[in-house]
């Protein structure tokens, strides 16, 4: 009932276009100060329902880059704020889930508490404390109620997927759904995502670049860590100096690339809420909830076929996206044209310095879903491997806060360092 007083039906209009630029539309029938309205009404909205639908919001707070600047602007400081807010739990129910979870005597564990939360997460809440032996620390609480709501979030999802046929016939559906659910559903366990942060904590243990809380105590829902402060990320992007956006964009890039070898994890939840720059620098990392389970380290293909787009061998390219599962079987496709779809992906990563912007993520956006570019129908072709699932919402949503850093860095010597099979696409060096 609440997602049904969101305006989906102008929301509708406006993404379809009725043949009209998207731009042009919203214009017409939204005035600047019915999008605010608007923009708020959705934050009210999907801050209510918390779960997935919020989960959906901290996903579309990435994704404003790629929107007209004008029809964007109303939405995102609405919807950023879903990356580190939502209205709070009352406070007898934050005690009810400490007692329940941490005994009658749960206030003995702590020197100091506080009840207002410090941050809010689509299943849970983080509260400021002082464990009894005197470390700060940060208490996340998961919301009563949160495995049910998340669950029947995603019994929805399973029943619309099949619409996504319409726009990817080749994908299968129910798989790459499965998928998700069971990643979804690992974000209600918080002994596991204690396990996973205490994975992370130990691979970058004094990293010059990256810092990870570390775990101090966790049940099934409650979770407390290290508390590390730092300047939040979403306000580096509103108002940081350039040096500082290139900054936090190379850490952020390098925890992405460098993690599946040193930690055989991928933080796989890169939106703004979910990271900081201390005080000392380094990018503080949150919220291990979703992680990708990458034992063997980031598959080799990934790097081997990035480095041959990028070489121009076509044929080796289609190939191995063949071998991979993204080419149907009995699909013909030509060489150049899978070319000319992916090299301009790979801007980033082609020279020696890039700086990502929110116009280039438009300028790709539009490239690879615009009606009539042939882009968009050589891509529709496709299909999408299940395993690959979270590789790629990953590195779209690393992009997406990249885009929203206006980051500038050499990006390709990270690869070159950390995305096995980029350096040695022939694989003849075995530590690439």
């Amino acid at each position: 009932m609440k997602l049904a007083s969101l305006p989906l039906g102008l929301a509708g209009r406006a993404t379809v276009g009725l043949g009209k630029r998207v731009t042009g539309l919203a214009d017409e029938i939204l005035s600047e100060q019915a999008q605010r309205r608007t923009a708020e009404h959705v934050f009210s909205v999907l801050g209510q329902l918390k779960g997935g639908a919020m989960k959906l919001g901290q996903a579309l707070s990435i994704f404003e880059a790629a929107l007209p600047e004008h029809l964007a602007a109303p939405y995102r400081q609405a919807l950023t704020k879903l990356q580190n807010a939502a209205p709070p739990l009352p406070v007898a129910s934050v005690h009810g889930v400490l007692e329940r979870q941490l005994g009658a005597d749960w206030r003995d564990r702590f020197a100091e508490f506080d009840d207002a939360p410090a941050a809010a997460a689509s299943i849970g809440q983080v509260h400021r404390a002082v464990w009894k032996d005197g470390r700060p620390v940060a208490v996340k609480i998961q919301y009563p109620g949160a495995g049910d709501a998340l669950r029947s979030d995603l019994r929805h999802l399973s029943r619309i997927a099949p619409m996504f046929k319409v726009l990817q016939p080749n994908f299968d559906v129910k798989k790459i759904t499965v998928e998700l659910r069971e990643r979804l559903l690992e974000e209600l366990d918080y002994e596991l995502e204690a396990s996973t942060q205490q994975q992370f904590a130990e691979a970058f243990r004094g990293d010059p670049l990256i810092a990870v809380p570390e775990v101090v105590h966790a049940t099934s829902e409650v979770l407390v860590t290290e508390w590390l402060p730092g300047r939040p990320l979403a306000e580096i992007i509103r108002e940081g100096t350039q040096e500082e956006r290139d900054a936090a964009g190379l850490r952020l890039c390098t925890l992405h690339f460098s993690a599946p070898r040193r930690a055989g994890l991928l933080h796989a939840d890169p939106h703004p809420g979910n990271f900081a720059i201390g005080e000392d620098g380094r990018l503080v990392v949150y919220d291990f909830g979703a992680a990708a389970r990458l034992p063997g380290g980031m598959p080799v293909q990934v790097g081997r076929l990035t480095r041959l787009t990028l070489d121009g061998r076509a044929d080796d390219v289609v190939a191995g996206l063949r071998g991979e599962g993204f080419v149907p079987p009995t699909l013909h496709i030509d060489a150049k044209a899978m070319l000319d779809l992916l090299v301009p992906m790979l801007e980033p990563i082609a020279g020696e310095e890039f700086q990502f912007s929110r116009e280039w993520l438009r300028k790709e956006s539009t490239r690879l879903t615009g009606q009539g570019s042939e882009a968009a129908k050589l891509n529709k072709q496709l299909s999408f491997p299940p395993a690959y699932l979270l590789i790629h919402r990953v590195t779209m949503g690393s992009i997406g806060v990249l885009c929203q850093l206006g980051a500038t860095a050499n990006w390709r010597e990270i690869l070159v360092e950390w995305l096995p099979g980029f350096a040695d696409p022939e694989g003849t060096d075995p530590n690439r």
